[in-house]
């Protein structure tokens, strides 16, 4: 799915990667841990095609990815939820902003339409399509950012901190949707209990390298 080989990226003076390695198989449910800082969001920018490398090689679905065009082809393949879900709602209403992706993937209005329903039916968020997008709480906020991105039928999902701002019910609510779902995925969070009830493979950030992590640490 996502091979990383030699990546070299740096912030300034500081380099944040000194030839980080990474594999991902299709169907892989990997935790990623780390400290703030350490890179994290930095390596899902560079997998989305968001940051350039300074050298290295980005192969996603076993092709090298170096332009703007060779991303392009595969954002609606892999799905990215930004942490900040202001960074994904643009639209003013939910309706369109669920429908963006869809359209832009050439389906038709109706198409779209059907889409949208289909996904906020599936995260019991019917009844949201005329919402204000900027109006919503912070957790109706991310259940509707993660319904933008479903909608466009990933293959693989990227979720930066994807608790970050939820209550209870809701963060039981997201284990259950991607406990349910066929899709692999690679988590990025603090929360380890999230972490332990989600995934089944773990790894850990250090020195900009990542490497297998002991289960156990969760516990910490």
């Amino acid at each position: 799915m996502i091979r990383l080989r030699d990546i070299r990226f740096h912030y300034g003076s500081r380099y944040i990667f000194d030839g980080l390695n990474m594999d991902i198989e299709p169907g892989d449910r990997i935790g990623l841990l780390g400290a703030n800082g350490c890179g994290k969001t930095t390596l899902c920018h560079i997998i989305m095609g968001l940051l350039t490398p300074e050298s290295g090689d980005v192969e996603i679905l076993g092709k090298k990815r170096m332009k703007e065009h060779d991303f392009a082809d595969i954002r609606g393949k892999v799905g990215f939820l930004f942490q900040d879900s202001d960074d994904q709602l643009f639209c003013p209403t939910v309706i369109e902003d669920v429908a963006f992706g869809p359209l832009n993937l050439g389906q038709s209005a109706d198409e779209a339409r059907r889409t949208v329903s289909k996904t906020l039916e599936s995260l019991k968020l019917t009844g949201f399509e005329e919402r204000i997008t900027y109006k919503l709480s912070g957790g109706e906020k991310r259940l509707v950012s993660l319904s933008t991105v479903l909608a466009m039928q990933p293959e693989f999902l990227i979720l930066d901190e994807p608790t970050t701002g939820l209550d209870e019910k809701t963060t039981h609510r997201l284990i259950e949707i991607l406990s349910e779902s066929n899709l692999g995925y690679m988590i990025i969070s603090h929360d380890r209990d999230f972490i332990k009830r989600t995934v089944n493979k773990l790894f850990q950030m250090t020195n900009g390298q990542i490497s297998p992590a002991d289960w156990t640490s969760l516990e910490m």
